[in-house]
């Protein structure tokens, strides 16, 4: 099937504190690849990046097989990819000042940054009713191009803060949510804290803690092909091109890099939420998808010290009431899932969800998969 490719910059109105009330453009990338026939036919699809990762760094990383957009749209849909303000080629408000980095994290930044400063815009960039009033901007703008009523979302994940409680309210725009690793603390907050939120606006990842981090969760021989740790520096330093000037001088002469993301405050995604009106696993059909070593979105050890950053993806399953819910945990699979071997099986297996709403024929329960894409009944 062919694919046609648009970059799209859907307008929005911002609710973000730092440029609240501005016009601003979402960056949107479309692979369509709808069949030919009528137009109800098209099948649209949604895919929104994490915290730290752009969408095009996550979905659609231009390496032999690790296109997860590019693979659902061959299958016949019309796949869209999101960057939220403060991520990847949608705007960035008050981060291109290295002194707005995070304070414990300014040393990554010198040059141009030469020794800790205040940040001159104190507060939390983003939060979970600004991610999800973009969001919803996008899904209308979908909605209207290609005039279907109902968006099928697949979230990496940080992307569960916002497409879990958008689905709850809008379960009539939202034909099913397939979460990756998704981002859940049974016990957070559920009420907004004072906005702008005091803080500073952006986070830094750079080469050596992405590799530290990852490495950390590859506990089977061959997890992470040889080299993609270069392939997803280079694809995070392609949608960064200020922040890819920023760090030390390399002997190359180049700067090492860093990959900046927003520094967000979340809130109203904890198990209410996730039973609220029974919406969830109801008429929004639910996906839980996590790899058997994610140290990430499964909290080791617990953090019951504060509730806000205790993650534990199994909850999200407990808490959802409907009844059309699924669990699937990965062997041999970390949180970077999509860059590691079992990228396909995980490609695969979406795309049987998206047409069929059922993960080996069944619409609940809790399972596993293994490196040949076997499902079979969790022990």
């Amino acid at each position: 099937m062919a694919v046609i490719t648009t970059d799209h910059a859907v307008p929005h109105t911002s609710t973000v504190p730092a440029n609240a009330g501005q016009k601003v453009e979402l960056f949107v990338r479309e692979h369509d690849g709808t069949p030919p026939g009528p137009p109800a036919n098209r099948r649209a699809v949604l895919m929104l990046h994490g915290r730290s990762v752009p969408v095009l760094a996550g979905y659609d990383l231009q390496h032999t097989s690790y296109g997860w957009a590019e693979a659902v749209a061959k299958a016949g849909y019309d796949v869209f990819m999101m960057d939220l303000q403060g991520s990847g080629r949608s705007p960035r408000p008050r981060m291109e000042d290295p002194c707005n980095v995070n304070p414990a994290q300014q040393a990554a930044v010198t040059p141009p940054l030469m020794g800790p400063r205040p940040a001159s815009y104190p507060y939390v960039l983003t939060n979970s009713q600004s991610d999800q009033d973009e969001l919803g901007t996008v899904v209308e703008y979908i909605r209207t191009l290609h005039g279907v009523s109902k968006v099928a979302f697949i979230g990496w994940s940080a992307a569960a803060f916002a497409m879990g409680p958008y689905a709850v309210k809008n379960p009539g725009k939202v034909d099913s949510l397939f979460l990756l690793a998704p981002i859940f603390p049974p016990a957070g907050p559920s009420n907004p804290p004072a906005l702008p939120a005091p803080g500073f606006p952006t986070h830094v990842l750079t080469r050596t803690p992405l590799d530290t981090a990852w490495t950390k969760e590859l506990k089977c021989a061959g997890q992470r092909e040889p080299g993609m740790l270069d392939v997803v520096w280079d694809a995070l330093m392609d949608n960064d091109p200020i922040g890819r000037t920023w760090g030390k001088i390399l002997a190359s002469g180049e700067p090492a890099g860093a990959s900046r993301y927003r520094n967000f405050v979340s809130w109203g995604w904890n198990s209410t939420t996730a039973a609220q009106g029974g919406v969830l696993g109801g008429s929004v059909p639910v996906l839980i998808v996590h790899g058997e070593h994610d140290q990430t979105a499964n909290t080791t050890p617990p953090n019951p010290a504060n509730p806000a950053l205790d993650f534990h993806v199994p909850a999200l399953y407990d808490a959802i009431t409907g009844a059309h819910k699924i669990l699937v945990t990965v062997k041999c699979a970390g949180h970077s899932m999509p860059w590691e071997v079992q990228h396909s099986n995980l490609h695969n297996m979406s795309k049987h969800w998206l047409k069929h709403h059922a993960v080996d024929g069944k619409t609940e329960g809790v399972f596993e998969m293994d490196l040949n894409g076997t499902i079979s009944p969790a022990p």
